[in-house]
Formats: C-alpha cells, structure tokens, sequence
C-alpha cells in the first residue's frame, strides 16, 4: 500500500465523522482496507459514507434496539415535536457509522406503503461529497435518474447541500455536501434535526462501542441485472471494479449466485452486488427478492478492530449468528490455507467465526441472522488484517449455513 506522504497527487485523508469518531488513518486502513487515489480526477468524487436511512415498522423501539443490543449512540432526533408531521427520525452512530431510523406517525405517511411492501430495509445509502452540483452534471451526463435536485439547507448550524439520484430498486443515494462555502456543517446530522441524548444507561462493563465504521454494502438485484448496475457504477460514478464471483466460487450443491463488486476510488464506500443464477433450488437473492419484494439492500458489513468482543457482547444481548459445523474448523486443509492468524482456531470455533486469507492478508468474519420479522436484512462484522477481500474462501460454508435457515423457513 502506497504511503501518502510520499505521493502528493494520491492524497487520503480522513472524513469529519472518522476525526470525531477517534480513528487514525491507518486504523482505518486496516478496518476497511483503504488505498489512496486522486480525486482530482475523479468525474464523481466520494469523500465516504454520509447515513445509512432505514425505513422500519417502529423507530422508536428499533432505536432502543439499536443502542441496547448494538451499542450505538443517540445523537440527533426530529419528530413532530420539530414540525415533522408524517414520520420520526432516530440518528445513530457507532465510530464514523451514521444509522438514520425513520418510523410513520402519519397514516398517510408516504413510509407507511414502503414499509408495507418491503418491511424494515435501507431506502437511503447517502453518500458525503464535495461538490453536490460537480457530480449531478456528472450523474445527468451519464443518464442516472435525479431524484433531487441541489438545494441547500440552512440552520443555526451551518449549510448543507443536498441531492439525490436513484440506483437499485427504490433505493436512493442522496448526496450530502457538508462543506459549503468553505465552512463545514456543525449540526448533529441535518438542519431539522435537534441534538439529542438517550435514557438508555449502558452496562457498567460494556465497551464504548462494538464497531468502528462501515465495510461494505451489499446489493441484491434481479437475475440479468447486476452488470447493469454495475456498468451503473462504472459509468455513472466513476467506480472500479474490485472483484467477480461466479461459478464454483459461489454455489453449493443446491443454489447458486453472482457477484461483482464495485468501489470508489479509495475503496472507503464499496458495493458487492449480488443476482441469482440458475440452481436446482431457490438462492438466498431468490428469498430476499421475494420477501423484499424487489432489489434493496441486503446486508452491512460493520467493521470492528476486535471482533472476538464483538460477537461476545452482542451475543449477550441476544444477537443471533449463523451457525457453522465444526467440520469447517476441523478441515486440515482450512488450517494449512489460512496458517497462523492472531486468534487461535479453537476460539473461532467457540464464536462460529470464518477466517480467510489471501494474497494482501487474512480477516474474520461472522454474519447474524436477518435482524427482522422478513428474511431480508443482515449485519456482517468483519475484521481486517491485510485482506482487501470478501471472504471467497468462506462463501461454500456461508452459503450453507444460510441453507439451512432457508430450510427452516420452508423458502428452500
């Protein structure tokens, strides 16, 4: 990885919400895998993660759950307390993660028909950028769909600019230019949203947070759709491909799917996405298209620096993992490919943790069960040493594991 402080041209640096978070820029290196790039040239410039904005069936209980079970900090809030008639919103950080939760209050809130339709899910993966009205040309020029034009926002706290083009689905990414005029945004999110502070008191021994910042996103999109949406990244943002999964890399006796993954040019914002191919039975893409009723977000990969406390913690408060055999840990030929990593073999069995390794390095990975009533939405936690990789070695025993809940489910 090349140092920046010996190439100018090929500047990184950290975002607001990593500073304020504590990160170091090559902590963050390790928890993401970050590489440096120019954006000078870059047509659609990413600085990294703004939000991720949930549509859920109750933002005032999803909100509890996700400080209680997940560690998170309430820090901002808008309501109709605030003038905000239709819906409540929840904001929620853990290091440089931003989760926005928005419930309807309304009947006629415009919430109420999508969460019908698709449950709890992410509508919004807002992205921070430094110039809103440089990368909607660029987005118009390419032949994205704009579903917000710039505006600016203004409150006692500063300026924000904002936009919105459409991607998968009824996804969004809104676009959020924190730096307007040369003066950043102080506010706790947005202008509308007040600054606020949880009643929830955290366990004497529980740790300041559970992860540090946001891996990756994955995408799941109709069988034939995912080049189109990748050649949507490349064309339209600017973004390079990383990896390709197909074939064998990604099937198992039963079900089978595929997988590109695209990212920005320093890798800090990266989307795997997923179609199903043609098996003997239906695929987990398969089961979540149905449940979410079309392509949306699948599920969030949450990096952490120590993912045996991680998983401990969470565990606890009643997170539920995949399950792995332990013929997975047993196999000779898994020891002899990953060799030696910082955690013994035996205590990632005790956790039902995956390791990997490739060419750049090893990392650790555990996946939950889907967090609600619909078999859709996943977190994975993942720890990275070296690896700028999804975890190939591990997807036939992922893909297993999901199996078997699918069968559970009677959605094999």
């Amino acid at each position: 990885m090349t140092d920046t402080t010996t190439t100018p041209a090929s500047h990184l640096d950290l975002t607001d919400q990593e500073r304020q978070a504590g990160l170091d820029l090559q902590q963050l290196k390790q928890l993401v895998g970050l590489v440096d790039y120019d954006e000078q040239q870059d047509p659609f410039p990413v600085t990294g993660w703004d939000a991720l904005v949930f549509v859920v069936g109750n933002a005032t209980q999803a909100a509890h759950y996700y400080q209680s079970a997940w560690g998170m900090e309430l820090v901002a809030y808008t309501g109709p307390e605030h003038g905000v008639r239709d819906h409540k919103a929840f904001v929620l950080k853990s290091g440089s993660i931003r989760f926005v939760l928005k419930g309807a209050v309304s009947p006629d809130s415009p919430l109420i028909a999508h969460h019908a339709r698709h449950g709890d899910g992410v509508v919004d993966i807002s992205l921070e950028v430094p110039d809103v009205d440089r990368c909607i040309e660029q987005a118009r020029r390419a032949g994205a769909t704009v579903l917000q034009e710039p505006e600016t926002l203004t409150d006692e706290h500063g300026s924000v600019r904002l936009a919105a083009i459409a991607t998968y689905g009824e996804t969004r990414h809104t676009l959020v230019q924190r730096v307007v005029d040369g003066v950043t945004y102080a506010g706790p999110y947005l202008p509308g949203y007040v600054a606020a502070e949880s009643t929830y008191v955290k366990r004497e021994s529980a740790p300041k947070r559970l992860f540090q910042a946001l891996d990756h996103v994955v995408g799941n999109v109709e069988l034939g759709r995912m080049d189109e949406w990748v050649s949507f990244y490349n064309r339209v943002m600017g973004f390079v491909n990383m990896a390709e999964f197909i074939g064998d890399d990604i099937a198992t006796d039963y079900s089978a799917l595929m997988s590109k993954v695209v990212a920005n040019g320093n890798h800090r914002v990266k989307f795997p996405l997923n179609e199903p191919a043609i098996a003997a039975r239906k695929s987990q893409i398969d089961e979540y298209l149905e449940f979410y009723s079309g392509p949306g977000a699948q599920h969030l990969a949450l990096a952490t620096n120590d993912i045996l406390r991680t998983v401990d913690e969470l565990r606890k408060e009643g997170v539920e993992f995949l399950d792995t055999p332990d013929a997975y840990y047993d196999d000779p030929e898994l020891r002899a490919r990953i060799g030696e990593v910082r955690v013994p073999i035996e205590e990632l069995k005790q956790r039902r943790i995956l390791v990997d390794r490739d060419e750049d390095g090893y990392l650790l990975q555990i996946f939950t069960r889907p967090l609600g009533d619909r078999p859709t939405v996943f977190f994975e936690i993942i720890e990275r040493h070296g690896s700028l990789g999804f975890g190939k070695g591990n997807f036939k025993a992922l893909f297993e594991s999901i199996e078997r809940e699918q069968e559970r489910r009677g959605n094999l």
